[in-house]
């Protein structure tokens, strides 16, 4: 079949769930043989990343609408290059890359939704794009509910690279702790809507009757400073670690017993599965996309978002009780290796964007035939 030029614009300059599955599936994408290129602000991270793993990487600054220059910018890219595909995956970069691939006849234009968040504006999904992505069926559902025409909208799930088989992990050695030590793991940006106070809350009464319970919290963010004055005040800083920054997630997961992301938002969450692709029993909450990873009662436990007692049960239920951590964790695993893996997002992708080319292919020829 023909190999696909696809070119990815994103307009954020950050670096989080979004622009890890937008590079995870440029790399995929190339795997399976296609030309895959990305346009974005210089100062973007995933521009730096993209660029690092060899991808070709146009800039443009998508400030906003009103942003001539940038419109220029990318039209001309698409004229120059003819992609069949451009995916767009922020606000203002899918109308402003939208309407350059618009002008320059690209034959398909793709939005991705990747946030559980409120739209601010409709043009972006019904009117510039020909069909649109949905990172999980809770995004779909909603976005079909605010006015995005159903007929539009698939959902794709994000898939991760399975990760590769670990005999040791470091972490117990890093932080001085035994086999008998029972950690639970967090790994997310460092943000107040991820849940990190909850968990502290949640964990504080339970450090006085169980002498072996851990917490590590690995990511970078925003609430570092706030988060370590509120350990340190407690006096926990020997029992809460705050790793920062890792680079070896599946060694800091390895060493971990349970995962815990109590967040009160998530369109899907990337790390409850990368957390269970590792085997780990997992708690999340009852929000957005989360119900859509975890069986409660099967692979995990979900609690309501910052309900803290009830967070504090679901950590009781999973610490105090080994054989159903290793139920929870065979599960999950099972549920990660037939539904979450990088390759069918890959798959799918290319599937949607050729069903795409082809149904707009077939509807301009029954528009010439009839004229």
């Amino acid at each position: 079949m023909k190999t696909l030029s696809v070119l990815h614009s994103e307009s954020s300059r950050g670096w989080g769930g979004q622009e890890v599955r937008t590079l995870k599936e440029m790399i995929a994408l190339r795997a399976l043989g296609h030309n895959v290129e990305l346009v974005c602000p210089d100062d973007a991270t995933l521009g730096v990343r993209s660029q690092a793993e060899g991808f070709t990487v146009h800039h443009a600054r998508m400030r906003g609408g009103a942003d001539a220059r940038s419109w220029r910018t990318i039209r001309s890219v698409l004229d120059q290059c003819r992609f069949d595909v451009l995916n767009t995956h922020s606000g203002h970069d899918s109308l402003i890359a939208g309407m350059a691939g618009r002008l320059a006849g690209t034959p398909l234009i793709v939005r991705t939704r990747h946030l559980a968040l409120p739209i601010t504006s409709l043009a972006t999904y019904n009117w510039i794009p020909h069909r649109v992505v949905a990172v999980s069926h809770y995004v779909r559902d909603y976005l079909i509910s605010a006015g995005v025409q159903e007929s539009r909208v698939e959902t794709i799930y994000d898939g991760i690279i399975k990760p590769e088989p670990l005999t040791h992990s470091t972490l117990r050695d890093e932080l001085g702790l035994d086999s008998n030590a029972v950690i639970a793991g967090i790994v997310a940006m460092l943000r107040g809507n991820k849940g990190h106070a909850d968990l502290i809350a949640a964990v504080r009464p339970m450090m006085i009757d169980r002498p072996h319970l851990h917490v590590v919290i690995a990511g970078e963010g925003g609430e570092f400073d706030r988060l370590k004055s509120m350990i340190d005040g407690f006096g926990l800083s020997h029992r809460i670690h705050l790793l920062g920054f890792r680079k070896d997630i599946n060694n800091v997961l390895r060493g971990c017993d349970l995962f815990v992301l109590p967040t009160h938002q998530e369109a899907l969450g990337q790390a409850f599965i990368e957390a269970m692709a590792m085997g780990l029993p997992v708690i999340g909450t009852h929000v957005g996309g989360v119900p859509e990873l975890i069986d409660s009662g099967v692979n995990g436990l979900l609690v309501p978002a910052q309900d803290v007692d009830a967070l504090r049960g679901a950590l009781t239920r999973l610490v105090d009780d080994p054989p159903l951590r290793a139920r929870f964790g065979l599960a999950g695993r099972i549920k990660t290796d037939s539904n979450f893996t990088v390759e069918s997002m890959a798959n799918e992708t290319i599937d949607l964007y050729r069903r795409g080319i082809n149904r707009r292919r077939q509807a301009g020829n029954r528009w010439r035939a009839a004229t």
